[in-house]
């Protein structure tokens, strides 16, 4: 298995790349997502996945950890194949297929060019253990950052409980402690939270 790819970007377009690897040019697979982050960079690292069937080998490459993740977690849903995920990975983020899993959107998924009614029932059926999982992990991350008990976390679960998803309420309240730095009450914060 090929974990990751480093090397230069010789030839870029929104679902290939190629990279150079002492000599050697490497054709990889990527999403838009992925394209977004590499485009101005003329070199770099990706993490790959090999698929391989009776008569080929494809490469595919995200410019994240999680990306791939979510790529390996869609292709063991029965009825999507690599060319579904990569489709899915280039209309959502990581951070919004997870959120749609979560929130059970067969809309959002349907969104996705060629998801019908059914695929995206599975991959919610499927896949909502994976995404809980991490959500939980998140969470646990947010409570590191943000400290037990403290008026952030107050914040935070309140954000939480208004409907917005715990990764894009941690960010604004993170964003919400650079900018204003002073003491805040739980208020103060969600209100300048919610303001963005």
């Amino acid at each position: 298995m090929i974990a990751h790819i480093a090397g230069q970007f010789v030839r870029r377009d929104p679902t290939q790349v190629v990279i150079e690897v002492s000599g050697l040019g490497y054709e990889v697979h990527i999403s838009l997502q992925t394209y977004d982050a590499i485009k101005n960079l003329t070199g770099g690292k990706l993490f790959t996945y090999l698929h391989t069937t009776g008569d080929s080998q494809t490469l595919y490459g995200f410019a994240s950890l999680a990306e791939k993740q979510w790529f390996l977690y869609l292709i063991g849903v029965n009825g999507v194949g690599p060319r579904v995920a990569m489709t899915i990975l280039s209309s959502l983020t990581p951070d919004e297929l997870q959120h749609a899993i979560l929130q059970q959107s067969v809309a959002m998924l349907q969104a996705v060019k060629g998801i019908g009614a059914k695929v995206a029932q599975r991959i919610i059926l499927e896949l909502g253990a994976k995404a809980n999982e991490l959500a939980i992990g998140q969470v646990t991350v947010s409570t590191e950052v943000l400290g037990h008990g403290s008026v952030h976390q107050e914040a935070l679960a309140a954000l939480v409980r208004l409907g917005i998803p715990k990764s894009q309420g941690e960010k604004a309240i993170l964003h919400v402690i650079r900018t204003h730095p002073g003491e805040l009450s739980v208020e103060q914060m969600i209100k300048m939270a919610l303001k963005g």
